[in-house]
């Protein structure tokens, strides 16, 4: 019965990609994990956003891919042997391909243990919010990205097409 307690007072568990960007290490939520793949030939799409770098076909199924980097204005990708493209299922079903520097390990951290960070209104209205938390263990700190930032550029490029 304590035990059930203690489980309780923890928090609802939730696992994590810890990933590499540059020198910092971000978490995406395993749930929109849909695939990881290595790095591939990306077949480039004329006029569209600077960080969105081409498709892939993943089974059978186009994938648009970004350049994460980009799009949070750090600088350009170094492709690595360690570089992988992360295929996320977003919140709408649309797949969505991320070039990421490095997957690190899988983190799995209780509700308690992530922070919600805060911005003021002027940021959260210009887009600019890329963190939704930081989360806490023994390794240090990770920060947790917040997938809704890429959902929303995702549907404005499909109804620019429209």
């Amino acid at each position: 019965m304590n035990e059930l307690r203690n489980t309780q007072d923890a928090g609802e568990l939730i696992q994590y990609i810890v990933i590499k960007l540059g020198d910092e290490q971000y978490g995406i939520d395993i749930k929109y994990i849909d695939n990881i793949v290595r790095m591939q030939q990306i077949t480039r799409v004329p006029k569209v956003e600077h960080f969105l770098k081409g498709v892939i076909n993943i089974r059978g199924e186009i994938v648009p891919v970004m350049s994460l980097r980009l799009k949070m204005g750090i600088k350009e990708d170094e492709i690595t042997s360690k570089s992988r493209i992360i295929i996320l299922r977003l919140e709408s079903g649309d797949l969505i391909g991320i070039i990421v520097d490095q997957v690190n390990q899988v983190l799995t951290l209780s509700t308690t243990d992530v922070e919600k960070v805060r911005y003021d209104d002027k940021n959260q209205k210009a887009g600019n919010s890329f963190i939704s938390g930081v989360g806490k263990y023994e390794g240090g700190l990770v920060s947790i990205l917040d997938l809704s930032t890429l959902e929303l550029d995702t549907k404005d490029k499909k109804d620019k097409k429209d």
